[in-house]
């Protein structure tokens, strides 16, 4: 449920019926939130694993890493993304208990420095380029490029590239 109507929205009630036990017997397993919150991160890891950053470090041109990683997490977020979408919706609202680690999040953002490292950048532009792969490699640029204005995930990668190009003459 965290992935259709997000966790925000989610009850317990909600959960025991679309299992098809009782109240009771959703609290024997999940006595609290963050046990809950726990299972389904591990669950969510587990059945949707995002792509291992690390294996882009083999590719040490940055317009090739990028489209590697980039290519690899818009795969990811058509599987993954809408549940993705909802939980990045409704964290401000959550407790940070709540907010397992490493979740998703914390993976997603080690991909973003793993693209980041291979420019070489520094100072003023290595924030600007930073600001720029941070924004490709987020899942609601996935959602509004792919989902919305209904570029295939090549065409959004190639304009993404573009982007972070031109980022690199600010």
């Amino acid at each position: 449920m965290h992935n259709t109507v997000g966790p925000a929205r989610t009850t317990d009630s909600a959960i025991a019926e679309r299992a098809g036990v009782t109240r009771m017997t959703f609290y024997r397993h999940f006595p609290d939130e963050a046990s809950l919150f726990r299972a389904c991160t591990a669950h969510g890891l587990d059945k949707w694993p995002p792509p291992d950053p690390q294996a882009w470090l083999q590719t040490a041109d940055p317009e090739a890493r990028l489209r590697l990683g980039l290519g690899q997490l818009y795969g990811y977020f058509r599987i993954a993304g809408p549940g993705l979408v909802l939980l990045a919706r409704d964290a401000p609202l959550m407790r940070q208990e709540l907010l397992s680690s490493p979740s998703r999040v914390d993976r997603l953002r080690a991909a973003s420095e793993v693209l980041l490292d291979a420019w070489g950048a520094r100072g003023r532009r290595r924030k600007v380029l930073s600001a720029a792969i941070n924004h490709a490699a987020a899942v609601t640029t996935w959602q509004s490029l792919v989902q919305q204005q209904g570029l295939v995930e090549g065409q959004a990668v190639e304009l993404l590239i573009g982007m972070v190009k031109a980022s690199l003459n600010e």
